[in-house]
């Protein structure tokens, strides 16, 4: 059966798969939303089903939205070359909830799932090696959630005392300061410079001096 539109595509998927949450064309993507327990289920689907054939996993990231019950989402991005199509397909999550690795469908998650976790704090169930991957192993926190501090928790430097790289709280060199985003001239105006006082001067015609 051939599916000429992204729509046709996604109609096709809710039909054949009761673990299809929804779906919808975005900016002329198709975005699939599937059950987190699910996720190995529809992904297989994708990959061995006639009509998808999404045989390449291209990306798989991991997205923080603060405000949600669970603030946690990962999206997985499929290529079909057979179909010359592009899916979507995301899944909700929690900070403490695994989701289903999908290492063993697509090898090339592994390190994806790696990031995911390092980065977001996202816990990947049956993941063969689950480490961090871009921090440091010792490294506190998951620098692209939301409400991670941009300064970060530690530092890091290498002590020439002690031969060694060594952790140290972060020390900011000056207070954190508010700008009232003013220009210069308007936020000086009970400062007087040297010269000032000539502008209060009147040349003898009722005008200030220049």
């Amino acid at each position: 059966m051939a599916l000429p539109t992204l729509r046709d595509l996604g109609e096709y998927l809710g039909q054949l798969d009761p673990d299809v949450a929804g779906y919808e064309v975005i900016n002329g993507e198709l975005v699939v939303r599937a059950r987190r327990g699910a996720i190995t289920r529809v992904l297989s689907f994708l990959r061995d089903d006639a009509n998808c054939q999404f045989a390449q996993l291209v990306d798989l990231c991991g997205v923080d939205y603060p405000e949600r019950e669970e603030r946690l989402e990962v999206v997985y991005n499929l290529l079909s070359l057979k179909h010359n199509q592009r899916i979507r397909v995301k899944v909700t999550t929690d900070e403490d909830t695994p989701v289903p690795s999908v290492s063993g469908i697509f090898p090339s998650a592994t390190w994806f799932e790696r990031e995911a976790w390092d980065l977001c704090g996202i816990f990947f169930s049956d993941h063969p090696d689950l480490r961090r991957i871009l921090t440091d192993y010792g490294f506190d926190g998951h620098p692209l959630r939301k409400d991670f501090p941009l300064t970060g928790y530690t530092e890091v430097r290498y002590d020439e005392v002690q031969k060694r790289v060594i952790y140290e709280p972060v020390k900011l060199q000056q207070d954190f300061r508010v700008f009232d985003f003013l220009s210069p001239w308007e936020g000086m105006t009970t400062v007087q410079l040297p010269g000032d006082e000539k502008a209060d001067q009147d040349d003898g015609e009722g005008r200030a001096a220049q």
